[in-house]
């Protein structure tokens, strides 16, 4: 795998910490700035909100800038809304900085999964974009645990002073390690938003809102089911979340060879076994070992959905992926949001703590209903596996990008072949 692969994870891995530490940090945030824990709970989503406006906003902005710059420029971004969530005075301004961090989130993914992609022959694809996301997958064993022991050791700013490192880290490896790549001489807003009315496109990102919401509909409420259900001491809730985010790095590991092997098969296979674990869920959650293990699985099996969904809007959209890849995580946020609410409405209904594994379920079988729905329409069409069009495209081969340069040649001189091929 190309270096420039780890620039990307080790970004991945900053905006992972960043988008999930707050959880844990909400008493501390709350108890420093005089204000409730649910209101600080508004940290949380005002980063889900600039995810959900800055993904396709800032991919349009960015069409004509150069890949390796537009993820340089979307980094720094990433940087200085830590930084200043890190200084903030007040609440206030940390919400600020908050849906600052958020804002280059969708983009950065959006754009760095058509470079990861454009870095590996055809074949590879999947694999290379799913290493990117284990940097996420990582972020939430290591990550996020530290962090949140960092924040309550020497202060939630301290969280976000090291995440703002990370950043600055992950500007100088991107810098160092991606080669120069233009965006497609062809390539604009225009082409960019016709790709995204592509019908097949919005079916995948219909897909990942309800299918990615079964998901968060019980990672929501993991932390109450395990303290109140399982019999868990509130300090064994840091080792299950560490379990979850170990399912999710499996799951990222096993999703990328089998998208590239049969995206479809693997996307209703991941989603059938969602929903045939949270039903299991369901019930394990009564036994403490039973409960751990699913745990795992069920991080396993959700994050699996990740990698083929990302590659099938970027497939659909092949002549102008960047903006459909950066929606997909717009799509993922509006499943964290929607996801957690239903799981609440249940708990609210007053159908117990396990209520929301039932609610995920259901959610994860109406996503698979989608998948299976755009699958049957678009039976027969050209283009179903796991590539992206064009890969390579732009490629400056002359740049220093380490030992792992001739990958990039050999995933461009292959994919320009199939792109020949298909017409």
């Amino acid at each position: 795998m190309p270096l420039a692969l780890l620039a990307l994870a080790v970004a991945a891995f900053g905006i992972g910490t960043t988008e999930f530490v707050m959880m844990g940090l909400l008493p501390n945030v709350a108890d420093d700035l005089g204000t409730s824990v649910p209101t600080a709970g508004y940290l949380v989503s005002g980063y889900a909100i600039g995810v959900v406006v800055g993904a396709p906003l800032l991919t349009a902005l960015g069409s004509r800038v150069p890949r390796k710059a537009m993820l340089i420029w979307l980094m720094a971004l990433f940087t200085v809304g830590n930084l200043a969530s890190a200084v903030a005075p007040n609440f206030g301004l940390l919400l600020a900085g908050r849906v600052l961090a958020g804002l280059p989130h969708g983009a950065f993914f959006g754009v760095g999964s058509v470079v990861a992609a454009r870095l590996v022959a055809e074949g590879r694809q999947a694999r290379a974009v799913a290493t990117m996301f284990l940097g996420l997958t990582v972020a939430n064993i290591v990550g996020v645990p530290f962090g949140t022991l960092l924040g309550q050791q020497l202060g939630w700013r301290a969280t976000f002073l090291v995440v703002t490192a990370i950043g600055v880290l992950a500007m100088a490896a991107l810098a160092a390690l991606v080669p120069q790549m233009a965006p497609d001489a062809q390539a604009g807003l225009g082409r960019e938003l016709r790709a995204l009315r592509d019908r097949q496109v919005l079916l995948g990102l219909l897909t990942a809102v309800f299918g990615f919401a079964g998901v968060f509909a019980v990672y929501s409420y993991l932390a109450s089911m395990m303290t109140e259900v399982t019999g868990f001491a509130e300090s064994s809730v840091t080792v299950v979340l560490a379990l979850f985010g170990t399912g999710m790095t499996l799951g990222a590991l096993v999703a990328g060879p089998l998208t590239d092997r049969a995206l479809r098969p693997t996307l209703y296979g991941s989603l059938t076994a969602l929903a045939v674990v949270l039903v299991a869920f369901h019930f394990t959650v009564q036994v403490k070992w039973a409960a751990l293990a699913t745990v795992v699985v069920l991080g396993a099996v959700g994050f699996m959905t990740t990698t083929p969904l990302q590659m099938l809007v970027m497939n659909k959209a092949r002549h102008a992926p960047t903006l459909a890849a950066a929606s997909n995580h717009s799509a993922f946020n509006l499943a964290n949001a929607g996801g957690a609410w239903l799981g609440g409405v249940a708990i609210a209904a007053g159908w117990g703590w396990t209520s929301p594994t039932l609610v995920g379920a259901a959610l994860a079988l109406t996503g698979l209903a989608i998948a299976v729905t755009a699958g049957l329409l678009d039976r027969g069409a050209p283009g179903d596996g796991s590539r992206v069009v064009a890969v390579g495209q732009g490629v400056d081969h002359t740049s220093d990008a380490g030992p792992d340069h001739g990958a990039v040649a050999a995933g461009a001189s292959t994919a320009r072949a199939g792109a020949d091929g298909s017409r």
